[in-house]
């Protein structure tokens, strides 16, 4: 469609199925959980930065989307005015909405009526029952959200975080942003044109930067993440009176698998994410080798299938929750949290994963969230630009990132110090690296040195095949060079490696094996103390891949149901065997 007159349309990628058109019998469908009614010209469908929005299918006249202080009333629809900008025109058949509407978080533009027509309006409760329930139309629905939200993150709609692009605690928001795929944009006070009309329509001064602004008339100054979660409806509950039957940290794949599975078998289930639901695995741009899906899925839209299963089966999740202790207590464990309050549960599993290592290269810390990057999705591909990036690594990430990178049009260098990019890599992926035009292989290479003027301009490489070591231009850098399990609150109170990896089952030799007080012996993804489990990237031994930790997580609820049986029922009958 033409964008009207005196708007500006977002540039966005073409992304196939974002804007179905209904069928008939969808609509009827959808129709016999809502009310068709009649709207008039100006009216307000959705307000940006609103909760509980009810879901809208168009059967008569235009809806524009709006990003902006538009305010019903104040104007024609047709000429929103400065500072708004239309991202999207619907007519029959469309229906509106996005990913935030089954997900539970507020929306991320407005919708309006731009001349009298009528709609059938449906409830956002029996909407997220019509997705659940009715897949000829939920899959329809839900497919067009996700590429929705991946439109919106491209284009720079949604949230705006205002502040300068060399703090610490804006780097701090918009990677919170980012991992949790919200839309987003900085709005950056050294270069951003719009930055003082924004900052004097919502009144912020210049101690209360960085700042969130959410909608025209609500701004978060300067958010702890945790603050910024309960805004964005990432927390279900702040505080839990009740205890629950299985308390999960850590929702990487691991624990997303594990908190559908329990919960779907009818356990209480609580889900404590530190940082970002997905974990590592929700950053990466393609996962190629998941079972069913021949031509891969993002982590991103894995990770937001999984948390929609999670919360159709009332998991309780909450994000920007990171766990400090964990102690079994009166027959119960129980887990304090930073910017939380405690939980209790009566079996508890450990996903927390691992993050990833540091490069150790002088002044590399300077550039740090601004030029330097541990993850690469869109937010930073869009950042990237068709500017130079070096990706550093010879494991799978670091060949899914240069793919992903060179695929957006940035002149890609690969660096990795080993002689074989197959050795660390699957196959795959090495020959399609090879084969690539856009993406150039340095091996038996380290980065040594680092230089810019607030931002990454160069970087000097020792090519060890040579024994020279050459600069090279590059603004952005992607590190991957391995990681370390979040383990450092369990010392003391379970068993760990001496890399710090969660020890369960058969590698627990040195302990006893006998659990006096129930009666059996330990199970295979059990650590040193009864009831708890490990699954995923944490665990000692376990393969890091996405489905491993699927799986791991799926398994241990099986094993977490015996536990719960025998607390229950007594030891009489326990089925589970030492390296059974």
């Amino acid at each position: 469609m033409e964008p009207v007159e005196g708007s500006r349309m977002i540039e966005t990628p073409d992304v196939s199925g974002a804007y179905p058109t209904l069928g008939q019998a969808q609509i009827e469908l959808l129709g016999r959980a809502g009310t068709s009614r009649a709207t008039s010209a100006g009216e307000v469908l959705i307000q940006e930065g609103d909760f509980d929005t009810d879901f809208f299918v168009i059967l008569q006249g235009t809806v524009l989307v709006l990003e902006g202080p538009h305010v019903a009333g104040s104007k024609q629809p047709a000429d929103p005015g400065p500072g708004t900008r239309i991202l999207e025109i619907h007519g029959p058949g469309r229906f509106l909405g996005e990913l935030g509407l089954v997900e539970g978080q507020p929306a991320f533009t407005s919708t309006v009526s731009a001349e009298a027509g009528e709609v059938l309006q449906i409830s956002g409760d029996d909407l997220r029952r019509v997705v659940l329930t009715h897949a000829a139309v939920g899959e329809t629905i839900l497919r067009a959200y996700l590429q929705r939200r991946i439109l919106m993150i491209s284009s720079g709609a949604g949230i705006r975080i205002v502040g300068s692009r060399f703090s610490r605690d804006t780097i701090r928001l918009l990677e919170f942003a980012a991992a949790n795929r919200l839309p987003h944009r900085l709005v950056d006070l050294e270069n951003d044109e719009q930055t003082q009309a924004i900052l004097d329509r919502a009144g912020i001064l210049a101690n209360d930067l960085p700042a969130v602004v959410l909608s025209a008339s609500r701004v978060l100054r300067n958010p702890s993440n945790g603050v910024l979660a309960v805004a964005m409806g990432l927390r279900v509950a702040k505080e839990h009176s009740a205890s629950y039957d299985l308390m999960v940290i850590g929702a990487g794949p691991a624990g997303l698998a594990a908190a559908v599975y329990a919960a779907s078998d009818g356990l209480s289930v609580l889900l404590k994410e530190g940082f970002a639901i997905g974990g590592q695995a929700g950053t990466s741009p393609r996962i190629e080798n998941f079972l069913g899906f021949p031509a891969g899925i993002s982590g991103g839209e894995l990770t937001e299938r999984a948390a929609i299963q999670a919360r159709k089966f009332r998991v309780q999740i909450n994000v920007a929750c990171r766990a400090s202790t964990i102690e079994f207590r009166d027959g119960e464990f129980r887990a304090e949290f930073n910017e939380s309050g405690p939980a209790s549960s009566r079996a508890a599993l450990l996903a927390t994963g691992v993050r990833y290592r540091r490069l150790p290269v002088p002044g590399l810390e300077e550039f740090e969230g601004i030029s330097v990057f541990h993850a690469a999705t869109v937010h930073e591909a869009r950042l990237c630009g068709f500017q130079p990036v070096t990706v550093v690594g010879g494991g799978n990430s670091a060949g899914q990132a240069a793919l992903f990178l060179a695929g957006t049009g940035a002149p890609v260098r690969l660096v990795l110090r080993g002689a074989d990019l197959r050795a660390g890599m699957s196959r795959y992926l090495a020959e399609r690296i090879q084969e690539h035009q856009g993406i150039e292989v340095l091996l038996r290479a380290n980065i040594v040195g680092v230089d810019g003027s607030g931002a990454l301009e160069r970087i000097v490489v020792d090519l060890g095949a040579t024994g020279e070591q050459r600069i090279f231009e590059s603004r952005y850098l992607f590190i991957f060079i391995g990681a370390k399990p979040h383990t450092e609150w369990l010392q003391g109170k379970l068993a760990l490696d001496d890399d710090g990896y969660i020890l369960t089952g058969a590698d627990l030799e040195d302990f006893p094996p006998e659990f006096s007080n129930l009666g059996r012996r330990r199970m295979p993804l059990e650590t040193s103390v009864p009831g708890m489990f490990a699954a995923g990237d944490v665990r000692h031994g376990s393969v890091k891949r996405v489905t491993a930790a699927a799986g791991e997580g799926s398994t241990a609820v099986a094993m977490i149901h015996e536990h719960l049986r025998l607390l229950r029922d007594g030891p009489s009958g326990a089925r589970w065997n030492e390296g059974q």
